[in-house]
């Protein structure tokens, strides 16, 4: 599976979150294009960021966090680092403890590893 496939597929598997993380990548980087998929992980994890601050129940997303981690152990070397450093090190961001405590419980191990393992800490 290529950074691609893994775009295509999650746009097709969670149509509503996409359509938040579109809007944000718009605002960012002006449109929707896949030659930049790896970047447009960023947008969802921001989107998702908006969600934790605006204290939506962690179950909407905690398949999103299953979907990814079994792309991260079942997958190649770029999924797993676009994964990891688009997705993983930009979830969190600027959301206050209180609010992603629900989120950071929901997500998997292995996400959470990669998490503390670029951070040093778990979310603050």
């Amino acid at each position: 599976m290529s950074v691609l496939d893994l775009y295509e597929e999650f746009r097709v598997t969670f149509p509503d979150i996409t359509v938040k993380a579109d809007s944000i990548h718009i605002k960012q980087w002006g449109d929707i294009d896949p030659d930049f998929a790896y970047s447009w992980f960023e947008s969802l994890a921001n989107a998702i960021n908006g969600e934790m601050r605006k204290s939506v129940n962690v179950q909407k997303y905690s398949v999103v966090f299953e979907f990814f981690r079994k792309k991260y152990l079942f997958e190649g070397g770029d999924v797993k680092n676009c994964i990891d450093v688009s997705f993983i090190e930009n979830l969190f961001w600027q959301v206050n403890p209180e609010s992603s405590k629900s989120y950071w419980e929901a997500l998997p191990e292995v996400l959470k590893g990669l998490y503390i393992g670029f951070h040093s800490r778990v979310p603050a």
